[in-house]
């Protein structure tokens, strides 16, 4: 289903009938004087002493639980690099579309101007009473880690570099339902994992806890070897004992995960593979092989890309918008390991079931789960239920949100309801 546009649509889109892609919308009638001293003053003092008493109270007065922050400081800004923080607005409005659009959150879109980790942790800490969630976006390795980090302990909201996490979530699903049709254990499956960056270095570790015991990883030097002395903390977590030629890595690998750009690896890497190999070649808008050359050399292969014009997208979007929606649905503290285990597991069960004829409607054509369709379409209306519920009741499971009254059927009743 291919789907191509002009820069000038591009542009078009964006700046008519009005500039931009968000807007704020008023969710209380303001018609006459009386709505006017309710929503502001004298009314408005009211809630604000309560929630002066409980800050709790926030959540049920004020818009604050069903809001996220999408921020970034545009350094690296999609496959374009650092085009600054103004630059990257367009990327984080359309970021703030697909909350509304896909999991019924609001969003507000902040742009902070800075490259300092220091001073763009203090800005985001200090607004982060308004928001019931962050959505960190487009930060460059490895100052995402820190910065992700600082704010997990700092803060008690829910905040997820999605560029990390939302590859690795989706990959994963993926990597279990390959797994199923092919047969393998994936604590015995051989990994390649081909770049270095946030989202390669957050897949390896979610792999990991997918029981994953094998793992080798490539940044723009080479192999990640105990013999190296350039690496990071972060890369070091992927470092094999001793070098190996690109030969000996492929030989014999069940999946390779590309996370690189055009050409890192190569058809001759790939024929090395054991039968039936697991494909993902997600460097957008040009994958490091193509689909059509992989298939030709490997007829036998299962194939992912990050492109919309082929079968089995690794799309975030079927995971950011889920996972902060049932994150936030139960007030959770954090996203953690498990939520986000929890979301792959549903997605990969989510493709295994029967899909409805809207779906085949929309793509024109059967789909059913095999090799061609290992991970969820973005329009499949239920994923807000499927993925929402489970992340929200590993939450609660893992002790990072209170339980207390949570029925799952109640909510994942609630859910099919927002759309």
């Amino acid at each position: 289903m291919s789907v191509k546009v002009s820069d000038q649509e591009a542009l078009e889109y964006h700046q008519f009938p009005k500039p931009g892609k968000v807007a704020m919308e008023i969710t209380k009638s303001v018609a006459n004087q009386r709505d006017l001293s309710l929503a502001y003053t004298p009314g408005v003092a009211v809630p604000c002493l309560e929630i002066k008493k409980d800050p709790n109270d926030a959540y049920k007065y004020t818009a604050k639980g069903n809001l996220v922050a999408v921020i970034s400081n545009g350094t690296a800004v999609l496959g374009l690099g650092n085009l600054g923080a103004l630059a990257s607005k367009p990327v984080m409005e359309g970021k703030g579309v697909l909350f509304k659009k896909f999991a019924a959150l609001d969003s507000y879109d902040i742009e902070v101007d800075t490259e300092n980790i220091d001073r763009f942790c203090s800005v985001v800490t200090a607004i982060a009473p308004t928001f019931g969630g962050i959505n960190l976006e487009d930060i460059k390795a490895p100052e995402c880690f820190e910065i992700e980090r600082r704010l997990v302990e700092e803060l008690n909201i829910p905040v997820m570099h999605d560029d990390q996490h939302g590859t690795a979530v989706i990959s994963s699903a993926g990597i279990i339902n390959a797994c199923q049709i092919t047969n393998r254990k994936i604590e015995k499956i051989k990994v390649v994992i081909v770049g270095a960056g946030a989202a390669a270095i957050s897949c390896g570790r979610l792999y990991r806890e997918l029981g994953v015991k094998q793992i080798y990883m490539y940044d723009s030097k080479g192999l990640i070897h105990n013999g190296r002395s350039d690496l990071n903390d972060f890369k070091r977590e992927f470092s094999t004992h001793h070098y190996m030629t690109h030969a000996e890595v492929f030989e014999g690998a069940d999946v390779v995960v590309g996370l690189s750009g055009p050409g890192s690896f190569s058809v001759d890497d790939i024929k090395l593979m054991a039968e039936e190999p697991i494909i993902f070649t997600l460097a957008n808008p040009t994958p490091e092989i193509m689909p059509d050359i992989v298939r030709e050399c490997r007829p036998d292969a299962i194939i992912a890309t990050g492109r919309s014009d082929f079968d089995n997208q690794v799309n975030n979007v079927l995971g950011f918008p889920f996972i902060f929606r049932g994150a936030m649905d139960v007030r959770a503290k954090k996203i953690n390991m498990q939520m986000k285990l929890a979301a792959s597991h549903a997605l990969a069960e989510l493709t295994r079931k029967e899909v409805p004829a809207y779906l085949r409607e929309i793509y024109g054509k059967e789909i059913v789960f095999g090799k061609e369709y290992i991970i969820p379409k973005p329009f499949d209306k239920r994923l807000i239920v499927e993925i929402s519920s489970a992340v929200a009741l590993a939450a609660i499971e893992s002790g990072v949100a209170k339980g207390e009254g949570f029925d799952i059927e109640r909510y994942k009743v609630e859910l099919a309801a927002k759309l």
